[in-house]
């Protein structure tokens, strides 16, 4: 996507001269799109409006061909951005925005420009509503008023799983989406090969596991719909809970299992033994403090390693150790801080510690390693829990992928469209 953009910028100036454009990303693309430009059009004069210094005005902004500015940047100082007018604006991850209630999505609502693109790879994360939200930026009017597209489509799609809704919105929408596959922009890249290593909890872990899954359970029980719709971080925080102690019981305040070691991390350690000898290796949680457990024991094995969770500050050195450093031989990288905008073809096997509701975005990180430059054959394999909440949210992602292949990588609202009955699967194993 980021390449499509620089070269359709190109293609903008031979077609009418040199315009200002606009490119609103989150701030840990900004390396990632320098160094970008920098490889394949370093003649594209753009400025980075990002920073405590950064100027508190559009002045000079007409000498650039493409400004880059962060989301932060655009809700802080959109008092002076909506004033300029901008030939193209580029949002890039664009489900960032795809709360409509949301300060991001009424800045980028503000902006002035001749045209608009959405660019993302997951235009659904959470439900269908996150395309109105898009579009209404990309396409304004084309999906009607926030009230029309809820009765018409969202609440069809999501609540009833109706066919004919999805059909139409996807009838809609299909003439204004671009959507590219990585095999038809890049025919060249070797097999990818997903596996699934399922990981036995040892006796003290499963203690915990029951303990817990046997107290939400109870809670579910004891509520009718209506109130657990009302309450819907205490699902969450129950169901997060679950999949912590499948990680290991340390991330919930537990201590240490007797000299157990925790399943996911005794059956990724043996892996990461025998792989690092060959092989570069990515590997995501959605949890720090689960990477934190990991660190450590890569460093009892004295395997060489970089990190990157949201508060890591220099990532582009971090990235570059990994991709240049021959001895740096795995990748600890949370979920949300690297799951996007990342080029990490050095490596060639990825290990996802812990499953997540939409698929789409478990794709994004394993497409960290699978792009454009990879020769080697791509390994991804997921680490699951048997008989517990992560083996029901795997067969929830198969059973979604219908409706994500129809609505452009979609998937339905988690919690809400479960309900009670729902939410009692996924304990009920």
């Amino acid at each position: 996507k980021t390449l499509q953009v620089i070269a359709f910028i190109l293609h903008l100036r031979e077609k009418q001269g040199r315009k200002t454009h606009l490119l609103v990303l989150p701030t840990s693309l900004v390396h990632s799109w320098e160094t970008e430009l920098e490889k394949f059009a370093p003649k594209l004069h753009h400025h980075i409006h990002h920073g405590p210094n950064r100027s508190k005005s559009t002045e000079g902004f007409e000498n650039h061909e493409l400004v880059i500015t962060t989301y932060s940047n655009l809700v802080t100082d959109i008092e002076f951005l909506k004033n300029f007018q901008f030939d193209y604006i580029f949002l890039d991850e664009s489900q960032n925005i795809k709360n409509t209630t949301s300060q991001r999505y009424k800045a980028a609502r503000l902006l002035k420009a001749r045209n608009r693109l959405a660019i993302t790879g997951t235009p659904i994360e959470n439900n269908v509503f996150d395309m109105y939200a898009q579009l209404s930026f990309a396409c304004p009017g084309l999906l009607g008023s926030k009230t029309f597209f809820r009765h018409t489509y969202a609440v069809p799609i999501d609540k009833f799983k109706r066919r004919d809704s999805a059909k139409a919105l996807q009838d809609t929408v299909s003439p204004f989406i671009l959507r590219r596959t990585k095999k038809e922009v890049a025919r060249e890249l070797p097999e990818k090969t997903e596996i699934t290593i399922f990981c036995e909890m040892g006796p003290e872990q499963r203690r915990v596991y029951d303990a817990y899954e046997k107290e939400f359970r109870e809670y579910i029980s004891a509520h009718d719909g209506d109130e657990i719709d009302k309450n819907p971080m205490h699902v969450l925080r129950g169901i997060t809970r679950l999949r912590q102690i499948c990680n290991s019981p340390q991330l919930v305040g537990e201590d240490k299992l007797n000299g157990e070691v925790p399943a996911k991390i005794q059956t990724l350690m043996e892996q990461l033994r025998n792989i690092t000898k060959n092989h570069k290796v990515l590997v995501f949680s959605q949890f720090v403090s689960m990477l934190d457990l990991i660190q450590n024991e890569l460093k009892k094995e004295n395997i060489k390693h970089v990190t990157l969770t949201g508060s890591t500050k220099n990532r582009g050195t971090v990235v570059k150790q990994f991709q240049e450093d021959e001895e740096t031989r795995v990748f600890l990288i949370s979920l949300k801080a690297g799951g996007t905008g990342l080029n990490l073809t050095a490596a060639d096997y990825v290990f996802l510690v812990d499953p997540w509701w939409n698929p789409a975005v478990e794709n994004q990180a394993i497409d960290r390693v699978y792009r454009i430059g990879q020769e080697k054959h791509v390994i991804a394999a997921r680490l699951i829990c048997p008989d517990t909440i992560e083996e029901k949210i795997q067969l929830m992602q198969e059973d979604k992928s219908h409706l994500a292949k129809k609505l452009i990588g979609a998937n339905g609202s988690v919690f809400k469209s479960l309900g009670r009955d729902g939410l009692m699967g996924l304990v009920n194993i």
